[in-house]
């Protein structure tokens, strides 16, 4: 299983210089997990960017792979992962995801650079 983080998505969709990190993770789409924090950054900053449509569009996209709700169990588990990696409360959010459903978290954030379970790459 593999969730890509809200700044893999960014990337990819904007095809910056990691993109074709990201590719492997977002085409697997039976393997898909997307956290709904992701779904909402995402949308956000393409909202903010690109407008209504645009950001329908890959909220869209992104809905290929299993959208996962926050759930008491994630909610508690993100907690103890903020303080126990230092992680702003998305970041927390989206790991305690991955960890939920084994799976591999992908990411150019550097919050996450050393957290065991996470494919990181620097941003470029």
């Amino acid at each position: 299983m593999n969730v890509i983080d809200s700044s893999g998505w960014l990337e990819y969709f904007t095809d910056g210089p990691n993109a074709n990190y990201f590719k492997p993770g977002i085409k697997d789409e039976g393997r898909l997990i997307v956290p709904t924090v992701c779904l909402y950054e995402v949308f956000k900053i393409t909202l903010l960017r690109d407008g209504e449509d645009k950001a329908l569009q890959l909220a869209g996209l992104m809905s290929f792979g299993k959208i996962v709700d926050l759930d008491r169990e994630i909610a508690l588990a993100a907690a103890s992962f903020s303080l126990q990696h230092k992680l702003p409360m998305a970041d927390s959010l989206i790991l305690a995801t991955a960890r939920a459903y084994n799976a591999t978290l992908w990411t150019q954030d550097e919050h996450f650079e050393a957290i065991p379970g996470v494919k990181y790459i620097a941003k470029k």
